[in-house]
């Protein structure tokens, strides 16, 4: 063995042997390195700079009903907080429901006498909020939604009394546009390619006066990729320029064509109410009861594709551009619950730090966020920043859409305080480019279009907030996947750079987590692996703060009927209440407290080269070098192979005239290895059998270092004294 690791004690030795989890009934052999890795840390100038006390956070969400109880138990909150993770984030379950958000359960109706129509929660200080809920919108156009996924589309539930209404605020009488600004439409998905040469809609109140049908000529227009010019087509007799609402059946072409999505794209509306009211919003926009899309037979008989249901999992799917807020009483929705503003902000979650606030956009009024955002104000809240909406790219909606109602939010919110930092949109995770259907002009990228809307408009956007959820496939090997993290962060990061994402202004990583669903290598190993992985390649390529999902402590589930798991670095105990600890809970205080310092104090972050020896595989191991206000340089090396260690050699290069320097007397090393950490498999009873914070020992500054198996190693120690 090298010396450093002859000098170590025998508690220390167990850091090094046993290639896998501890082997059953055999014995180990002393491990030694497979493959060779070179990290160059470019230590002549920082990329980045950070504070680790308000770069490194957390985020807290809504969740079904009576589970917050459960979760924020003061004990539970110690727990979570003894992580070490700063900031925190308050997220907004509701907006990904496709619900309206009464953040506080007191306010007013705009039809009071009916307990009905747009809803503005009261900005006095009375009680404090301890829980609130969601209202379903009972004029939703999508089938699915981002949540629980248990509601349905209005367009396609069988019932002629129900209907699909747009989103007033985009209309001309919000916007100040001209009336086609924001044309509104609905997408229509058959399941399969069908022979389509005819459609119904029955229209509600208002109606389009003028509006076209077309198809998609390639694979899937809600999931768009570089490499397809698929588009939008116009049925050879499918454009309506005076349309008179009701019943309205068009032949789209003498020929069927073979089709599966389909577009209804309006631009006009009538400006009709189906209800006796004063209000502009029952009146403006798009509304449709339902639709049948078919093929009429000789004897003019429509044999219609759709199905129609009041169940998600039965109705055809239906996508809508916008939903109008518009709700009862009757609607709200106790399976969903966010925990209540005041109890999050007088917690100690918050470490008395300023939060990360969020107002809905989407589904919401303006009026109820600035009436929240008063709120907040009046209780003298610290607030980070306001995000404005979640996910909108997520939700399909169109970047001028979204920019729209953006900017109806920012214009009130900003005359409530000059101090209030305001930006968004908390992007949902997407591949190589965010694209969106083509512009007039034939620009596909969403945030481009969204930043030249706001840009024109005059509105601030203060920060940039976007999320990370890289792996879908929750069910195969997690090893070929960590690989592809710092690459995939990369991509996505250099083409929102490209489309024109200022780089003055912080990015905030509002949340990230290994899937958006729930598996075993979010609790094995692999999670901790992936978070230092993530957070270390966020910050070297200029992030400003990263917010971990799945802050509180939960349970086990099997979303893809393959693997148990859960994004939550504490599990709750069906049993007890004692919690257990988690990788990821190992991760963040290994990332908080052993890789930064915990102090208030910036860090200067340094770029690091890899280069891998005995391997043609793509580079297992990544380091990421900070340089502590303590003097102190640190690397967080992550070995990502499963079953061979690698040796690893450091140094420091400052000048190309000047040979790299290395570590000097002694360095500390921190690792946490499955020797501290192994996780059983047994379906919704799985739990750690062995949860050990990570191992500690000094050993002399050396050319090499031993990064066992999936591994996370923090090097820790000072350069010569001319350096």
């Amino acid at each position: 063995m090298h010396q450093i690791e002859t000098k170590l004690t025998l508690v220390c030795l167990t850091c090094f042997v046993g290639g896998t989890a501890p082997l059953e009934g055999g014995a180990r052999s002393s491990l030694q390195a497979r493959f060779s890795v070179s990290a160059v840390v470019a230590g002549d100038q920082p990329v980045n700079k950070c504070v680790p006390t308000q770069a490194l956070g957390a985020g807290v969400d809504g969740h079904e009903q009576g589970e917050c109880a459960r979760m924020f138990t003061d004990k539970n909150i110690a727990e979570m907080r003894s992580a070490g993770l700063g900031p925190l984030t308050y997220r907004l379950r509701t907006e990904l429901a496709g619900e309206v958000w009464h953040w506080n359960p007191r306010g007013t109706w705009s039809d009071a006498s009916h307990q009905c129509g747009y809803w503005i929660s009261d900005d006095s200080i009375a009680d404090p909020i301890n829980v609130s809920y969601g209202y379903r919108l009972p004029r939703r156009g999508n089938t699915i939604d981002q949540a629980n996924d248990d509601g349905y589309s209005r367009i396609a539930d069988g019932d002629e009394d129900s209907f699909w209404k747009s989103n007033p605020y985009l209309d001309s009488h919000f916007t100040g546009e001209s009336d086609d600004a924001h044309p509104q439409w609905v997408v229509i998905d058959l399941g399969a390619a069908k022979s389509v040469n005819a459609i119904r809609i029955h229209w509600g109140a208002p109606y389009a006066k003028q509006y076209r049908v077309e198809y998609w000529t390639g694979n899937d227009p809600m999931h768009l990729h570089t490499d397809r010019k698929d588009e939008w087509r116009l049925f050879p007799k499918a454009e309506v320029n005076h349309g008179s609402g009701g019943d309205d059946y068009v032949r789209l072409s003498g020929k069927a064509r073979s089709v599966r999505f389909l577009r209804i794209l309006m631009n006009q509306s009538s400006g009709t109410s189906a209800q006796l009211s004063n209000d502009i919003r029952d009146g403006v926009g798009f509304a449709i009861r339902e639709i049948s899309i078919g093929r009429i037979d000789g004897n003019g008989r429509l044999h219609d594709y759709v199905r129609h249901a009041a169940d998600r999992h039965k109705q055809t799917i239906v996508y809508a551009s916008s939903t109008d807020p518009w709700h009862r009483a009757e609607d709200i929705d106790y399976n969903i619950e966010q925990p209540g503003l005041d109890f999050i902000l007088t917690s100690d979650l918050t470490n008395h730090l300023p939060v990360l606030a969020p107002v809905g956009v989407l589904y919401d009024t303006p009026e109820n966020a600035t009436a929240e955002i008063q709120y907040l104000l009046k209780r003298q809240y610290p607030v980070e920043g306001i995000e404005l909406g979640e996910e909108p790219d997520g939700q399909w909606v169109s970047p001028e859409d979204y920019a729209a109602l953006y900017a109806g939010v920012v214009h009130r919110l900003s005359s409530l305080s000059p101090s209030l930092k305001l930006g968004g949109p908390s992007l949902q995770n997407f591949e190589s480019r965010l694209l969106t259907w083509p512009d007039p002009s034939g620009n596909r990228s969403w945030m481009n279009r969204f930043l030249k809307y706001i840009h024109k408009a005059g509105c601030p956007f203060d920060f940039f907030s976007f999320e990370f959820y890289p792996f879908d496939d929750v069910c195969s090997d997690a090893a070929p996947q960590l690989l592809e993290t710092p690459k995939r962060l990369g991509v996505m990061m250099t083409s929102l750079r490209a489309d024109g994402v200022p780089t003055d202004i912080p990015w905030l990583m509002a949340e990230y987590g290994y899937s958006v669903f729930a598996g075993r290598p979010e609790v094995d190993i692999q999670g901790a692996l992936f978070q230092a992985d993530v957070v270390g390649s966020f910050l070297t390529q200029g992030g400003a703060k990263a917010y971990l999902y799945g802050y509180e402590p939960n349970y086990l589930t099997d979303e893809l009927k393959c693997s148990w798991g859960n994004l939550m670095m504490l599990q709750l105990n069906p049993n007890s209440e004692q919690v257990n600890r988690l990788s990821g809970y190992y991760g963040a205080q290994l990332i908080t407290k052993e890789w930064m310092h915990p102090t208030n104090e910036a860090h200067d972050v340094f770029s690091v080269t890899i280069k891998q020896r005995g391997s043609r595989s793509a580079p297992a191991v990544r380091v990421y070098a900070v340089h502590r206000p303590d003097k102190q340089w640190t690397l967080l090396a992550i070995n990502k192979h499963p079953k061979h260690a690698a040796r690893l050699t450091v140094q420091f290069k400052f000048s190309d005239t000047q040979p790299p320097v290395s570590f000097a007397g002694q360095v500390e090393i921190i690792q946490f290895t499955r020797q501290q950490y192994a996780w059983r498999d047994e379906g919704p009873n799985g739990h750690p059998i062995r949860s050990l914070p990570p191992t500690h020992f000094r050993g002399d500054a050396s050319a090499s270092y031993l990064l066992p198996p999936y591994s996370l190693t923090v090097l820790r120690g000072r350069l010569p004294d001319s350096h």
